[in-house]
């Protein structure tokens, strides 16, 4: 199959783009709260805005995919990000921010369940495993770097002087001086309308879906939903989301509601590292896979990261900065493994399954909703403790797990040179 270099990398950076859009939002919640004054659970609304379209559109853009092909979807999803960024950038206010958001999120799920076949068909089969794990490294730099723009705007924004760029001189007149935060939705409408020049520009292969990229039918759907294991595993991945989310979304608040911490500074950088690290994990947990049963792996990071979610919680101010950041290192084998997992653990229908793990992307959307609910009445540190319950969900997978297949470990090809897969 020949190799189109320039479809890889332009799906690399849409990959990039959407990750810059998705992950901001964490870092800006303790300025939703001041800049709105709205509650914690408001704040926690605007993540469930976002991350609802997610797992209302996972299915959907499968179907839009197969109807209309990826280029003219892409299109319209940053289009969607697009009038999403620009509106909430116009118009700064709580109301705007949540339709604002549910239209970033509804192009961004989208996108997503467009560009993985197109990876696959543009790099070469041969290649995607390979490219998929470039593209998850791309994802996790732009979610590091995204609450560092943040804090770069914020403080240049705020602090401002003859000698600034002509970039941030511009930002400065299209902001209101007391939201400089909101500076950055106009980056990401620059961001998401030249994405979609450079599609309208760009000649896309023609993609021949496999049967785990398909939306599937009715039928298959109702086949799966009658199997308490995909039930369970859907639980787990809106445990899993909502462990995700549910921590990053609240890091740079909890930092500065009890340690004082400056949310436009070190905040923002304790959210980048979270996200560092999910993404630096990846690699150690290839290796560990390798010489590890995937349900002991998951196991044990999931007691990493509780041993951290008590130190960030309970520690001291210098603690709680280093073990937050440090969920992210053991949360990072988490999504992976329970995907394969569940995937294994059914005959057929993948790619029907596959959608409906996509909606369990909702969890992303309620945990942070309950932990806010919770923090309006008895402080976020006991709100945050919820996630000691849903990292309990997702660590229980590692019991009571049953794949078909398991994954093959080194140990394992060396017993069963024949079997391992």
């Amino acid at each position: 199959m020949t190799r189109n270099r320039y479809m890889v990398s332009l799906v690399l950076l849409t990959f990039f783009v959407i990750s810059l859009l998705t992950n901001i939002i964490n870092a800006i919640v303790p300025d939703i709260i001041s800049s709105f004054r709205v509650s914690l659970m408001a704040a926690g609304f605007l993540v469930f805005a976002f991350f609802i379209a997610y797992g209302v559109m996972s299915i959907p853009a499968g179907f839009l995919v197969e109807r209309f092909t990826e280029k003219p979807v892409m299109i319209v999803s940053f289009l969607a990000a697009t009038l999403g960024s620009l509106s909430f950038a116009l118009l700064p206010r709580y109301n705007v921010a949540v339709v604002s958001l549910f239209a970033i999120g509804a192009g961004m799920a989208t996108l997503q369940v467009a560009i993985n076949p197109l990876l696959r068909v543009a790099g070469g089969e041969e290649h995607y495993a390979f490219n998929s794990a470039l593209a998850q490294l791309v994802f996790g730099s732009a979610s590091f770097i995204s609450p560092r723009i943040y804090s770069y705007l914020v403080l240049n924004l705020t602090n401002s002087s003859s000698h600034q760029s002509a970039s941030l001189r511009i930002l400065g007149r299209l902001t209101p001086a007391d939201l400089p935060w909101a500076s950055i939705y106009w980056v990401f409408a620059v961001c998401a309308l030249l994405m979609m020049v450079v599609l309208v520009l760009s000649r896309f292969p023609a993609v021949r879906h496999t049967a785990e990229e398909r939306a599937g039918s009715l039928d298959m759907y109702r086949s799966l939903m009658r199997q308490p294991v995909v039930w369970l595993y859907f639980v787990a991945m809106f445990a899993y989301t909502g462990c995700e989310q549910g921590t990053a979304n609240w890091i740079s608040n909890f930092l500065h509601q009890y340690h004082g911490f400056d949310p436009h500074t070190t905040g923002a950088v304790a959210v980048s590292w979270f996200w560092g690290l999910l993404t630096l994990g990846c690699v150690i947990g290839l290796l560990l896979l390798k010489l590890f049963d995937s349900g002991k792996v998951l196991v044990g990071a999931c007691a990493g990261a509780l041993l951290c979610l008590s130190a960030a919680l309970f520690g001291p101010a210098k603690v709680s900065l280093i073990a937050f950041p440090a969920i992210g290192l053991f949360a990072s084998v988490m999504w992976p493994i329970v995907v394969s997992l569940a995937l294994n653990s059914v005959v057929e229908y993948h790619g029907s399954f596959s959608g409906i793990l996509g909606t369990g992307i909702v969890g992303a959307a309620i945990v942070p909703v309950i932990i806010g609910r919770i923090g309006d009445f008895a402080g976020l540190r006991t709100g945050m403790a919820f996630l000691y319950l849903t990292f309990g969900v997702v660590m229980s997978v590692g019991f009571w797990a049953r794949p078909l297949i398991n994954n093959a470990t080194l140990s394992l090809k060396k017993a069963h040179p024949e079997t391992a897969v």
